[in-house]
């Protein structure tokens, strides 16, 4: 069971129904919150376990590794597993796209909200045209730009969390029956 099959709208009351009318209560509605929330369940602890799996390889190592841009992939990647935005290829490639625009930006602008948004634009250009669409990737070129990390250290540990990624997303559809199998495609 999934959480959209269990979260469809009911149809409203029709014109027979008194004007206001709540929705029925009882054992029916409490089945379906269980439902949903066993839905949920599986997805939220995967996002979680890749991403504290991401913080200790950080904390392991004394360097942040853990950037929003890698907690939002994570989301598409386990809400989303079929579509192609979240495919092994596009989430690594994307993000190392992102990091080379933000560094390409650095190199010709100071850091500033102007550049930052030059290179999200960049990256989106460049994930378009290879055909590895994630927007997340968008985000990891304005930490870029703003933090400025060290590239010899940012992008390999922006490579290795991206496959962490990836291979939660992989253990987590093969531990949940129920759950669409990923990757669709590894290229």
């Amino acid at each position: 069971m999934d959480l959209d099959s269990v979260l469809t709208r009911r149809p409203s009351p029709g014109p027979a129904a008194p004007c206001g009318a709540a929705p029925p209560k009882g054992p029916g509605r409490l089945r379906r919150a269980r439902a949903a929330a066993a839905a949920v369940v599986p997805g939220s602890g995967a996002v979680v376990a890749a991403l504290l799996a991401i913080a200790a390889i950080g904390a392991l190592i004394g360097e942040p590794v853990l950037i929003p841009s890698l907690a939002a992939s994570a989301a598409v990647l386990h809400h989303t597993p079929t579509l192609p935005t979240a495919q092994p290829r596009t989430v690594v490639v994307a993000h190392l796209l992102g990091a080379a625009a933000g560094y390409a930006v650095l190199a010709a602008a100071p850091s500033s909200p102007w550049s930052a948004a030059l290179a999200a634009g960049l990256t989106f250009a460049a994930t378009s045209l290879t055909r590895t669409p994630h927007s997340p990737a968008c985000a990891t070129a304005v930490v870029v730009v703003f933090q400025g990390p060290a590239p010899a250290r940012f992008v390999p540990l922006l490579f290795c969390a991206t496959v962490v990624l990836v291979l939660g997303g992989l253990v987590a559809s093969r531990l949940h029956r129920s759950a669409p199998r990923y990757p669709v495609r590894w290229w």
